[in-house]
């Protein structure tokens, strides 16, 4: 009890702080503008589906895998992520990847802090700027709560809103500016279109790290740990694969017939995937399982995402299949051979997913299948060269600040919950609430 008042005193004098008035900056008469009306309704519409993707999407997507003892638990933290993190975007975030600083090739500045400086008639290309900011703040929050699905099921929920709120300031940020607020990496002109990097390759290495930190499930192997409701899966599968073609298409911020191909490739990739997990499972298991078309799915999706800007629909298709197969095998052996925890294979998706599907677009990028070619009048050896060194740079970068961030936290609060409270079930420990009233789940 002393450590959640103690955290909960945090995040008062955390949230007093920062409801002081101190800058006024919205402007009540707006006169004119200089975007456009067109691609403003496009991105705008775009922010809307990914809003869905995120909630209710990501959060049915792992509350149907975890057990019903726990699927609130997940629920709330996928939710309180969403929340948490925009106003964290607002309040600095947006600032500190998007405005200059001294130190401008790790980090930005305070120019534009609690979005100072911007009003309705501000532009980012052809949209207006608090638009440019909702869209690259939900991508923010999409991706902390990819995180959840590591830490699923044993996680404290004062230590999971501390953490979060440190990786935001210690790892999002800096990655995120450095890849697209003009930091060192962004020169680079490394083949990511709509943040393979930045998103499921940083999710996924912090998703691994925290689920090593955390430890193993009490009962892992020796108790039924099968996802409670599948439907709930599906129906969250599927507002993720339809939120993913806003997702990658509104990453051109205007409507042409570039925008079309994000759509129609990130389509196609997520299809590639989803048939290619479904035949290899049914070759090695004797049957497809639904979890298993939607997983693949999910893996192609993550495969397209660097790639979308620079394959035809048919290289996006062979994207799919092999960053699918490819994150089936972790699934079936990295995790087996290596004994983590990832509750919910978030590493297997989206570490790996994004680590094949970064390499592959660098191949199908290439002008002999149909791509856009290189940046630079770079060779293929050359271009691979240079995404090797993102890559692997976007790795380390996640795993010492995820690394860092769980030991802060744990020196204000233990990262999990009690033996007994796991065993109960975080539903009813950590919020005093079922989702289910019966006895036995299916029972009348």
């Amino acid at each position: 009890m002393m450590y959640n008042r103690n955290i909960i005193s945090f995040f008062y004098v955390f949230f007093i702080f920062i409801l002081i008035p101190v800058v006024g900056n919205a402007s009540t008469v707006q006169v004119e503008y200089n975007y456009s009306l067109i691609d403003t309704t496009y991105v705008a519409t775009c922010c809307f589906i990914v809003m869905l993707m995120m909630l209710p999407g990501l959060a049915l997507f792992y509350g149907g895998m975890a057990r019903s003892k726990n699927v609130l638990s997940v629920m709330t933290q996928v939710f309180a992520s969403g929340v948490f993190i925009i106003v964290l975007w607002i309040i600095f975030g947006y600032s500190f990847i998007f405005s200059n600083s001294p130190l401008r090739p790790v980090i930005g500045g305070f120019d534009k802090i609690f979005l100072r400086g911007i009003n309705t008639n501000s532009a980012v290309g052809t949209l207006p700027e608090y638009l440019y900011c909702l869209f690259m703040a939900l991508f923010a929050a999409i991706t902390v709560g990819i995180i959840v699905g590591s830490v699923a099921e044993r996680m404290r929920f004062g230590a999971f809103l501390l953490f979060i709120s440190l990786w935001f300031l210690i790892d999002y940020v800096p990655m995120a500016h450095m890849a697209w607020g003009g930091g060192w990496i962004e020169p680079l002109d490394i083949q990511d279109f709509a943040g393979g990097n930045v998103v499921h390759l940083n999710a996924g290495m912090a998703g691994l790290v925290a689920a090593v930190m955390l430890g193993r499930r009490k009962g892992l192997g020796t108790t039924n740990m099968a996802p409670h409701d599948v439907s709930m899966t599906y129906i969250g599968g599927c507002l993720l694969f339809v939120g993913w073609l806003a997702f990658c298409g509104g990453c051109n911020y205007s409507v042409n017939g570039l925008t079309i191909l994000l759509m129609l490739n990130t389509l196609i990739g997520g299809a590639g995937g989803a048939i290619a997990w479904c035949f290899t499972e049914w070759r090695y298991h004797g049957r497809p399982s639904t979890l298993g078309i939607i997983s693949g799915a999910i893996a192609g999706l993550v495969g397209i995402t660097p790639a979308c800007g620079y394959v035809t629909p048919m290289s996006a298709f062979i994207i799919g299949i092999i960053t699918s197969i490819s994150c089936l095998w972790s699934v079936n052996n990295l995790k087996k051979r290596f004994g983590f925890d990832d509750a919910f294979d978030v590493f297997s998706i989206h570490g790996v997913g994004a680590l094949v599907g970064g390499l592959l677009t660098v191949i199908f990028a290439a002008s002999f299948f149909g791509g856009t070619g290189y940046p630079h009048g770079r060779n293929m050896w050359e271009q691979m060269s240079i995404q090797i060194l993102g890559i692997s740079f976007s790795m380390l970068f996640s795993v010492v600040a995820t690394y860092f961030s769980l030991k802060l936290t744990r020196c204000a609060i233990p990262l999990r919950v009690e033996e007994d409270e796991e065993s109960i079930g975080l539903d009813l420990e950590s919020h005093g609430e079922v989702a289910y009233h019966t006895d036995r789940i299916g029972s009348d």
